[in-house]
């Protein structure tokens, strides 16, 4: 098991706060990692990081080997990462086709990937020539993920997909993430539905503070109520 994704001790101050404190993370290389903690506990800052939107103020973030925390976001884009926020940041004004257009920095879209795209989420060939803006909440979401996805990846940031889709739409999303992870990316994913954690998680690195305060094995965190309660102050079964 090599390490896709390495941060060594990563500090990030916005402004006056200083939001992560030392974070060591490794998300390993084909699989999907989770990230979770509390509202609060650094999760979207350590994703902005990693894609260079906000720049760390100590520390390595390393991807496949090499050092990126000194590269602005378009270059580590250009590496092969990609970052779906959880805004989702569609332009409204272009249509469907226009958002993956731009967003498939290689060339012309690739017939067979948008096919193999249009297979989770549907609506987005229906909808294929509207303005992105008139797309439903879940439906953006689905364009969103659909653009990072758009071209082979090496490593997928995402921020909370499955916040305000209905459960039909989650069931694709994950049917989705497992096909993904099948082709060899290496997914960092944070999520506050525990179903989607427990389906398509690995590993789990639990935030809390701006650091790691717990790093294993998803099931077996799924497996223990006691743990969950008391890194999370939940339990993962009241959220089947």
């Amino acid at each position: 098991m090599s390490a896709g994704l390495i941060l060594q001790g990563v500090h990030t101050h916005i402004g006056r706060y200083h939001i992560l404190q030392g974070v060591d993370l490794v998300a390993p290389e084909g699989e999907t990692t989770m990230l979770l903690g509390r509202n609060g506990a650094g999760k979207t800052t350590a994703l902005r990081t990693i894609m260079g939107l906000w720049r760390a103020s100590q520390g390595a973030v390393m991807l496949d080997g090499a050092p990126i925390a000194a590269l602005h976001a378009s270059a580590i884009a250009r590496a092969g990462v990609a970052y779906v926020p959880e805004t989702m940041a569609v332009f409204s004004d272009l249509s469907v086709k226009e958002n993956l257009v731009l967003a498939a920095r290689d060339g012309p879209l690739d017939d067979v990937r948008i096919e193999w795209i249009f297979g989770f989420f549907p609506a987005l060939r229906k909808f294929w020539l509207s303005r992105a803006g008139t797309l439903s909440g879940g439906q953006k979401q689905m364009l969103s993920i659909a653009r990072a996805i758009v071209e082979p990846r090496r490593l997928l940031l995402i921020d909370e997909p499955t916040k305000g889709l209905a459960p039909a739409i989650i069931g694709a999303l994950i049917d989705c993430l497992k096909e993904i992870k099948r082709t060899g990316v290496t997914i960092l994913l944070v999520e506050q539905n525990f179903r989607v954690a427990q389906e398509v998680g690995d590993h789990v690195r639990v935030m809390d503070g701006g650091r790691i305060i717990h790093q294993g094995a998803m099931a077996a965190l799924a497996a223990d109520s006691a743990l969950q309660s008391r890194l999370l102050g939940l339990s993962l079964d009241a959220h089947q």
